[in-house]
């Protein structure tokens, strides 16, 4: 196995990202956000786009997993081979991307993205949204597939905190692959349950690196 898989196993990944429009849409702001959550003991960050990805690879010593959001619907999540070799020149040491079986924008299937990807040296990490994406996705050879994309697909419903039942049936299908819980992740208690339930490691992001979201919560409460 890939030494940085290897040493992400039992560990924290940071999200750090801001949407369009939003004050923190920087890519100083987020390498800054980024070395903070390496500080508290993060142990990759993940981010989105090629100025982001460049700004944090230079300034943490930690694994940047890369992607490239580009649309809002559809594939979006790195969509095509292009976008893929774009975050591996930014620095990526990982290339997260759609993972599900919905046509990608440039007529590749996602086995001959990843195949490609492989020979360029890369490590793919496969973002999913049921456990056919995952079959897909291992299939193809991909180095690590997360729980990414549940409920954004139609596949699945979209749960309130972590899809326990996807990750569940995606390290019990697949016991040799690093199977990453990520998406709604929002209490410690609930990191803790997800590891409880066999994932290698965690990708948490809204809750650490999303203050409008998290003073959002804390004023619903306020309004009960």
């Amino acid at each position: 196995m890939n030494q940085i898989i290897e040493q992400l196993k039992g560990g924290l990944i940071v999200s750090c990202q801001a949407y369009p429009g939003e004050p923190l849409r920087h890519p100083e702001t987020m390498a800054q956000m980024a070395m903070a959550a390496e500080i508290g003991g993060a142990s990759a960050i993940r981010c989105q786009g090629l100025a982001d990805i460049a700004a944090i690879k230079g300034q943490v010593k930690i694994p940047v997993i890369g992607i490239w959001k580009e649309g809002d619907e559809g594939v979006y999540i790195t969509p095509t081979l292009r976008h893929a070799r774009c975050c591996m020149a930014a620095g990526a040491d990982i290339i997260a991307l759609d993972a599900t079986r919905r046509p990608r924008p440039d007529g590749l299937t996602y086995a001959q993205t990843v195949k490609a990807l492989h020979q360029d040296g890369a490590i793919v990490m496969a973002d999913c949204g049921s456990v056919g994406d995952a079959r897909q996705a291992v299939e193809a050879g991909s180095d690590i597939i997360s729980t990414t994309l549940s409920g954004y697909t139609g596949e699945r419903p979209k749960t309130d905190g972590p899809d326990f039942a996807l990750l569940k049936s995606m390290v019990a299908e697949f016991p040799n692959m690093p199977v990453f819980c990520e998406g709604r992740i929002h209490t410690p208690d609930q990191l803790t349950e997800v590891m409880n339930c066999g994932a290698w490691a965690a990708v948490v992001g809204t809750a650490i690196t999303h203050p409008t979201s998290i003073t959002s919560w804390f004023k619903a409460r306020l309004n009960r």
